[in-house]
């Protein structure tokens, strides 16, 4: 199963995909982790991006294009994944389905976890990740509703679309998306 998890920071993302993962036996693919590890090794395309990332801002579309490309040829990916904080807009879910139709693979379903802005705040601040800064985490949730509610609308038309409320307790939530997956 091929799936894309949406939401804004601190909805849950991360959590829901290794819980989902280890239920249906595909890997995780975090856009967080990917950015992270390349400005470490100080990649190319690592190095390209740290700027924006060490900001708060949004890396380009082409850039994270090449970088979910590179990731998605993978040899372990095969039985399918989950793809954690990308698409991060409506021009990325595109040339997210013309990057599949070109990789033979197809999106099964948009999983979109439905929080308050409160929530996303409390929740970045818990995590005490060093870029959870209280600037950082508000220009992210700005940047989300700006830029990625146009997301939802895409896979809505699509009809891959299916928002789970994630106010609840991450058992629940997983239990919610299971259930919703298989009807």
């Amino acid at each position: 199963m091929r799936l894309v998890m949406l939401g804004g920071p601190g909805s849950g993302k991360g959590t829901q995909s290794k819980e989902l993962s280890q239920v249906l036996g595909n890997t995780v693919i975090s856009t967080g982790d990917i950015l992270r590890e390349s400005i470490a090794n100080q990649t190319p395309l690592g190095i390209q991006a740290q700027e924006y990332v060490e900001k708060g801002e949004l890396v380009p579309d082409i850039m994270m294009i090449e970088f979910i490309k590179e990731r998605l040829i993978r040899s372990d990916v095969e039985n399918g994944w989950i793809l954690e904080g990308y698409p991060r807009s409506a021009f990325q879910a595109e040339e997210l389905d013309f990057l599949l139709e070109d990789l033979n693979q197809h999106l099964d379903r948009a999983i979109y976890l439905k929080v308050s802005e409160e929530t996303m705040k409390q929740r970045s601040f818990q995590r005490g990740k060093a870029d959870d800064k209280p600037e950082i985490v508000d220009r992210r949730i700005k940047n989300f509703n700006e830029v990625t509610v146009s997301i939802l609308e895409f896979y809505e038309y699509k009809k891959k679309l299916l928002t789970i409320d994630a106010e609840k307790n991450s058992q629940e939530v997983k239990e919610d998306i299971l259930k919703n997956l298989k009807s």
